[in-house]
């Protein structure tokens, strides 16, 4: 009989290992043992386990501390890059709202700072929790598959999206990600990651009774018409609030679509390619419910304006 491959240390027990001396090992020996439910568990010597069992997709080279209270649970660590992609993001949302710095030559500097100003608030309002509860959606649908998971902020995908905003008054922004650390199946993975885009969706939905509701109860739509034509904040000297609030509603639900449908394209990084990964059916499915309307926004037959004025003005007339 020959001689036993070293090399299958790596994957199981040697079975023949009490009945001869070992030979000269050329791996590092790693063993695994599948309990009775199917879990697969990775065995090495604690100097090499941190690197193997990353490998074979357990834990990563520093193994995180598991919070064992609730499922909803967030750390001081992942409060603080949650605050700062939040911040980074709405200081970036407010320079590609007034054009960046070529908007100086179309407001003026004091008007352009005071636009600013006005703007970010709107934009952290209406487009803020577009990004938030997405990442949430990842997060606590990974907890709820017995894995570890927190939001972490990509330092350099902030500074990026906000001087690209700055200087060409364009928003494109990579804020972070909700790292997950755990063994999931392919199905799970996909449950994971489709949560996000599916809150956007749910975003989106909720959103239409009730920014409906407060443009119907605010008589926001009653505002001069000079003022709401121009779409700014601040006309003949004047605040003008209800531009504002429909802004917010406006934003809400085309964030929540357009953000939806980018998570939802299937390369690099994005959900969509785990959710095709797990399954093509849903994966399309998802898309398209995010791409007919999007498409149809783009192309004139509908629009956030329109769809919350119809749902506003029989609310405002009760008011009245």
């Amino acid at each position: 009989m020959g001689r036993r491959d070293p090399r299958a240390d790596a994957l199981d027990d040697d079975p023949f290992s009490g009945l001869r001396p070992s030979p000269k090992q050329r791996v590092h020996r790693v063993h695994q043992h599948v309990d009775r439910d199917g879990t697969v568990h990775i065995d090495a010597p604690p100097a090499f386990a941190a690197a193997m069992a990353q490998f074979f997709g357990q834990e990563a080279w520093q193994q995180p501390a598991h919070h064992q209270g609730k499922i909803w649970h967030f750390s001081d660590v992942e409060k603080q890059h949650l605050r700062l992609a939040m911040g980074a993001f709405t200081l970036a949302l407010g320079f590609m709202a007034v054009g960046g710095l070529g908007g100086l030559a179309l407001y003026g500097t004091s008007t352009w700072v005071v636009m600013l100003l006005l703007s970010m608030p709107v934009m952290f309002v209406a487009i803020g929790p577009a990004f938030l509860f997405h990442e949430i959606g990842h997060k606590l649908v990974a907890k709820r598959n017995g894995c570890w998971a927190e939001f972490r902020a990509d330092p350099k995908g902030l500074q990026f999206g906000i001087v690209l905003s700055l200087l060409l008054g364009f928003l494109f922004m990579a804020p972070g990600a909700v790292m997950v650390a755990g063994l999931v199946s392919r199905r799970q993975n996909g449950h994971i990651a489709v949560a996000g885009p599916l809150t956007n969706l749910g975003l989106f939905i909720v959103g239409i009774p009730f920014w409906g509701l407060v443009l119907g109860l605010s008589g926001a739509f009653e505002a001069p018409a000079a003022a709401l034509a121009e779409r700014t904040y601040f006309h003949e000297g004047r605040l003008v609030w209800q531009s504002m609030l429909i802004d917010c509603g406006i934003y809400w639900l085309g964030a929540n679509l357009v953000l939806g449908l980018f998570n939802m394209l299937p390369f690099g990084p994005l959900d969509g390619l785990k959710v095709r990964d797990w399954n093509e059916s849903a994966f399309f499915a998802v898309l398209l419910i995010f791409a007919v309307p999007v498409a149809a926004m783009v192309l004139g037959y509908w629009s956030p304006t329109t769809l919350l004025a119809t749902v506003a003005e029989p609310i405002s007339n009760l008011v009245r």
